[in-house]
Order: C-alpha cells, then sequence, then structure tokens
C-alpha cells in the first residue's frame, strides 16, 4: 500500500535555479523539476516567489516583454502539467485591471485552478514592493481572465481535493507569512490543513534560524503543514543575496530542509500527516472556540474542489511500489521510540525534566499530607530503581534525611541471587533505610489457605501463585507504611498500565502515589542509562544501575525452567519497545491499527531504517511485518481488556505529551468496552 493508503501526502518544495528576466528558460527549469516531483509520487508541489521572471528583476516587472513572457511561461507550465498528479504553486508577475500583482498561480492537470496575489507588500530596507505592485486588497473584482480563462482571484482561495482526505491548500506569498496575522491564519481556522507560502527572501546572516522558527511554530499555532520556498542561485545579486531556503514543516516540526546556498537546483520533499493534523484539531476544542468566533468572515472564505485522481501507488498492494520504488517508503522521520527525545543534547534535557516533574510531584504530595517518609519496595529492576532514584532526588530537596526512605526488598519464589544483590547493593550505596522480608512464609500460607496445588508439593505455577506474591508484597507495603507513619510509593510504569501487566488491587497496581506512572518501559531505560552517564552517582551505584539495565525484564514470580531460563515478561507480553510505539501512536492521535502496523514497519523493519541515539548496539533491534502484527494484535486486546486497572490507578505526575492513562488526566474509557473494531480493522475485516 502506499502512503497515500495510510492518510498522509506527499509534498515538495522546488527551488530552480533562475535567469532573472528570462520567463522562457524558466519555465523550462520549472517544468523539469515538476515532471521531477511528479515521478517522485508528491501530490504538490510549490516555487519561489516569481519564480518565472524572477524576484530581483526589480523595475523591469513592469516591462510589457516580461509581463507577456511570463504569462506564455505559465502557459507553458500548465500544458506541462496535463497527465500528471500534484498541484502546483508557480509564482509571477500579473495584471489584473489596472494593477499589477505578485502572484502565486495554482495549477493541476493542464488546469488553471486560481491565482493568489500577494497581500502584504514590503517597502522597507532592502524591499520596494510598493513600487511596482497592488496589494491583494486593491483588487476589484474576486475573478480574473488568464490566458483566455475566468479563475477565482485573491488571498481568500482554499483548494480543496475531494479524493485526499483532509487535503487543503492555501497559498500566500513571502512577506504574508512575516505579518502578525497572516492571511494563513484564517485560512487554517476555515479548514486549510497545507500552508505554502511562495518566498523571494535574499539572505542575511542569521535569516535561517529565524525561518526556521516562523516556519515550526507556524505550522504548530495553525495545527498545519507548512511549506515555505526561498529565491535561490541566479538571482541578481547587484545588491542581496539568495540561499534557496526550502522548509517543510507539520505541527511544530521540521521535516526537511534543503542544502543552502546551492549551485544547482533541487527540491525537497516529505510525507505530512493529514490523519494527524485532523485529529490534533478534532481534540483541540480551543480551536473550535475560535473558528466560532470568526465563523461569519471564515464562510467568506471561497473553496476550489478540485481531484487528484489516481495519486502514485495509492490502493497499491504493500509491494507494489511506483516507478521510483518509493510508494510505501514514508519520507518523514518516525522514532522508534516516541516517548524519548531524539538527539544526544534533547534527550538529556528531556530526561533531566522528567526526573523534576517526578521529583515535584512526590515533594507536593509529601507537603501536601504532612508526612516526611516513603515506603517503597526494591526489587533489584528497572521500575522499582528509577522510583527510588527519585525518591532520593525529592528528600536531598526537601532537606529530609534519606534514611527516611524506608526501601524493602522482598524476595519470593523466584527471586534470583544477582537480583537480590543488586537490590542490598542500590540501597546500601544510596544511604536509604534498606531492609529484607522474605515474602515466602506467607505466601505458603496463604496458598495453603487457597488449598493451591502447589501447597501440596504440585509445582503449579499459575496466575494464583505468582499473584499470591505480588499481593504479599503490596500488603506488607502498606502496613509497612501505616507502621512508620509514611506512604507508600508505586514504582509501576506507564507501559505496565497499557499492557494491564500489574496485580490489581492489592498489587504493585496500587500505591498512595506512583510517580511512575506517566513514564513507558522505554523512557525508564533511557533514564537510567542517561543516569549512568551524568557522573552524578558514586562508582558502585553507576555499576549496579548497569547491570540492572542490562538485565532482562522480569517479575521473578515463576521460578526458571528445567533450562535455567528466568520468567521474561517480553516473552509473554511482548516486546516493550513495541509497545510503547504502539500506545503513543494509539492515546496520542488515535490512529487506525492498520497505519499503526505500517508505521512501526517503517520504524522497525530495518536497523539502518532511522538513526540510533543512545542505544548500544544489542539492543538495537529489527522486527518483521508478522511479529509486529502479532504484537499489535496482542496490545489491542491487552489495552482494551484491562482498562478496569487504569479506571482505579492511583495519583502521579504526566509526563510527556504522548499522555498519561489517568481517568483524571489523558485517558477516560469504559472499562468494558470491546476490542473488536479495532482487530477488524487491523485484519482487514
Amino acid at each position: 500500500m502506499s502512503v497515500y493508503d495510510h492518510g498522509f501526502a506527499r509534498v515538495t518544495g522546488a527551488v530552480p535555479v533562475v535567469r532573472v528576466a528570462d520567463p522562457k528558460a524558466n519555465a523550462e527549469t520549472t517544468i523539469d523539476l515538476m515532471r521531477q516531483a511528479a515521478a517522485d509520487g508528491s501530490s504538490l508541489v510549490v516555487f519561489p516567489e516569481m519564480g518565472l521572471c524572477g524576484y530581483s528583476v526589480d523595475d523591469l516587472v513592469q516591462q510589457d516583454a516580461v509581463l507577456s513572457g511570463s504569462l506564455r511561461a505559465l502557459a507553458e507550465v500548465i500544458a506541462a502539467s496535463a497527465g500528471l498528479a500534484p498541484l502546483v504553486a508557480v509564482g509571477l508577475p500579473l495584471v489584473v485591471g489596472d494593477g499589477l500583482y505578485n502572484c502565486a498561480a495554482v495549477l493541476r492537470d493542464g488546469r488553471l485552478l486560481g491565482v493568489v496575489p500577494k497581500s502584504y507588500l514590503p517597502n522597507y530596507r532592502e524591499f520596494y514592493d510598493k513600487r511596482y505592485y497592488a496589494a491583494a486588497r486593491d483588487a476589484p473584482r474576486e475573478s480574473a481572465t488568464v490566458l483566455g480563462t475566468e479563475v477565482p482571484f485573491g488571498a481568500d482561495l482554499i483548494f480543496e481535493a475531494t479524493d485526499l482526505p483532509g487535503f487543503a491548500l492555501h497559498v500566500e506569498v513571502c512577506e504574508d507569512g512575516w505579518v502578525p496575522i497572516p492571511p494563513s491564519v484564517w485560512a487554517s481556522l476555515g479548514g486549510a490543513t497545507v500552508l505554502a507560502n511562495l518566498s523571494g527572501s535574499p539572505v542575511t546572516v542569521g535569516k535561517e534560524s529565524y525561518r526556521t522558527l516562523l516556519g515550526t511554530s507556524h505550522s504548530a499555532r495553525c495545527v498545519a503543514a507548512h511549506l515555505y520556498v526561498a529565491a535561490g542561485f541566479g538571482e541578481s545579486t547587484t545588491d542581496l543575496a539568495w540561499d534557496g531556503d526550502a522548509l517543510i514543516a507539520e505541527n511544530g516540526s521540521l521535516l526537511a530542509r534543503s542544502r543552502r546556498f546551492e549551485f544547482g537546483g533541487q527540491s525537497i520533499s516529505a510525507d505530512i500527516d493529514l490523519d494527524r493534523l485532523r485529529q490534533e484539531r478534532m481534540r483541540m476544542t480551543s480551536m473550535r472556540d475560535q473558528v466560532g468566533d470568526h465563523a461569519d468572515d471564515l464562510k467568506r472564505l471561497r473553496r476550489i474542489p478540485f481531484s487528484f485522481g489516481a495519486l502514485p501507488g495509492a490502493g497499491a498492494r504493500a509491494d507494489a511500489a511506483d516507478a521510483t520504488g518509493s510508494a510505501d517508503v514514508l519520507r518523514r522521520g518516525i522514532p522508534r521510540f516516541p516517548f524519548v527525545p531524539s538527539g544526544t543534547g534533547d534527550l538529556a534535557e528531556r530526561c533531566r525534566e522528567v526526573g523534576n516533574i517526578q521529583v515535584q510531584g512526590l515533594a507536593a504530595r509529601l507537603r501536601a499530607i504532612g508526612l516526611d517518609k516513603i515506603v517503597i519496595g526494591v526489587s533489584g529492576g528497572l521500575d522499582s530503581t528509577l522510583a527510588l532514584l527519585v525518591a532520593v532526588d525529592t528528600f536531598d530537596r526537601l532537606g529530609l534525611p534519606r534514611t527516611n526512605i524506608l526501601a524493602y526488598t522482598m524476595p519470593g519464589f523466584a527471586t534470583g541471587d544477582a537480583t537480590l544483590q543488586r537490590a542490598h547493593a542500590l540501597m546500601d550505596s544510596l544511604g536509604v533505610s534498606g531492609a529484607e522480608i522474605d515474602i515466602r512464609p506467607s505466601c505458603e500460607q496463604m496458598l495453603a489457605d487457597l488449598d493451591h496445588p502447589y501447597a501440596h508439593g504440585e509445582k503449579v505455577f499459575d496466575v494464583t501463585f505468582e499473584n499470591v506474591q505480588a499481593g504479599e508484597r503490596t500488603s506488607h507495603l502498606f502496613r509497612l507504611a501505616n507502621h512508620n507513619g509514611g506512604i507508600v510509593l508505586g514504582t509501576g510504569d506507564l507501559s505496565e498500565l497499557a499492557l494491564g501487566w500489574c496485580t490489581y488491587g492489592v498489587g504493585d497496581q496500587m500505591s498512595h502515589y506512583n510517580v511512575n506512572a506517566s513514564v513507558p518501559k522505554t523512557l525508564v531505560r533511557h533514564v537510567i542509562r542517561w543516569m549512568i552517564d551524568s557522573g552524578e552517582f558514586s562508582d558502585t551505584t553507576s555499576k549496579v544501575l548497569a547491570e540492572i539495565l542490562g538485565d532482562v525484564i522480569s517479575p521473578e514470580l515463576v521460578p526458571p525452567g528445567a533450562d535455567g531460563a528466568i520468567q521474561s515478561t517480553e516473552d509473554a507480553v511482548g516486546p516493550y519497545e513495541l509497545h510503547d510505539f504502539f500506545l503513543y501512536h494509539l492515546t496520542r492521535f488515535g490512529y487506525r491499527p492498520s497505519k499503526i502496523n505500517f508505521l512501526a514497519r517503517q520504524a522497525w523493519g530495518a536497523v539502518d531504517r532511522a538513526p540510533w541515539d543512545t542505544e548500544p548496539l544489542r539492543d538495537r533491534n529489527v522486527y518483521d511485518d508478522a511479529t509486529i502484527e502479532k504484537w499489535l494484535t496482542v496490545f489491542c486486546q491487552r489495552f482494551m481488556a484491562n482498562q478496569f486497572k487504569r479506571s482505579a490507578m492511583p495519583n502521579g505526575p504526566k509526563i510527556g505529551s504522548g499522555g498519561s492513562l489517568s481517568p483524571r488526566g489523558d485517558w477516560r474509557s469504559p472499562s468494558d468496552a470491546s476490542s473488536q473494531a479495532w482487530l477488524d480493522e487491523l485484519h482487514g475485516e
């Protein structure tokens, strides 16, 4: 299947080499890049401002030779677009009535759909637009006759695809995007999801970073995709320089950027996520409020319907690529770990912020209830380790002694020697009050009371056998909290809550406060790895943390088998790195399971598909299509079936934009909902 079958649209920003005041030559380079974009499967190609004659023509723009040549160039581009899929926006000067306008012509498949004049004309520093052009507001009518055809004319046009859901294009010209309220803001409130800016934009030192900020923030504020294409090599350098800067942003994220100061023509492309934009706007009720505030004005926006026809690869089999072999290869980065920021600099900052949020949450809770002790179970695994480190940081900042952290390791029937030793080493090295309570006697008593087969010597390690141990640990912790005047600090993470991989009620699902409730397993691993690298802990603590990080994730509730293999959580429920990927895209964006499956294949299908950050080589996994679909099926089933555990989850701070599963926060869902609709969609039923 093509990217178009999963709610994406490929868009292109094209920067041709310009010959100033030579429309015929510029038409040829424009057509060449347009055809390349069409062959690459693009639905939209955006060129720079005044690209058919050159932005830097100055007074020559008023010469009839340039004006008529530009019209002929437009006719050539329109003719050459016949039979091509993409929508195309090109810049040129047009005389409409008595005025000369700096315009973007929007065309497709041999037909001119509409013309957008520039609204705001800069007349400061190096810019002299008012010397030549009339502004959009000066147009005496809402249509123009161009090349013998009357077409819509104005800055209020939205080009809506009838056969690509969510694709609605608004076009503006250069300065229009730099004013406090760009025309595209109104268009986005009116439903435009793709905002294009044809720009001249001579370069000065530092302008690139400002353009990045402007483009990404504009896409975020409008909840839209934004294409910005500036003029490049060939524009006149009499007094100015041009870098050919082009960028594609989506809802605050930069998807693609051109190489600046290239001597040849170039294009950039990216696959924008129309589903994501639709979901974000649907959820952002404050945006809908503003739409209502300006409903009368927005109703006056003019909508130009058009059809793409057959887009490259759409509806094809997953293994049927287009001529370039890219129909089913997504042209954007898909992070393998969506809860984890990419880039070592961002990762360090975010990991520190995760800790600060957890610490603030716990500190505020202790202050509110007036207690200065916590009780925590320390297993020697990832989650309890992170919770203990958060507790230590909290008590240090509050000026409380670490000995007020009452940490207990509670070995059961399957606790390994190495795990137990790590738990003790961690508690000792951190200076908390550490102790050991063997829960096996109390578990044996309960199993006997239940007349469980294990009490009669049978090796029956069922869910009751496991949950007796989990329940005994939790029961001890709560009574220890009563006895010592503290609260039980929860350790279970977001991934376990999503899968229901926790014992309900009198078990690890319950606590007085849980600092890990919004932290997924993949982020737990990255935070601990960052803590090791930070150098903030002693060598002994860092060594223990490294051992914990490298061990198999296990509840250690079932004794090892005959082969000595210990119980593995991921063997039972699947890889956490896949489940975290599924969880993020399901709850954050509400994607269809088939789309999540497609994204997972893009992210995890090859080891070199995307760059890795801090993951060691041994942790760089690859999953085939069958494995991804298998565990996505398990995820959908378990996620829906275990809502009752989340409906009664304890308090804890929300950590990331991926959300929490608290019914008081991001996720409200009935506990008795069926997963069938998700499974049917995933399997095409």
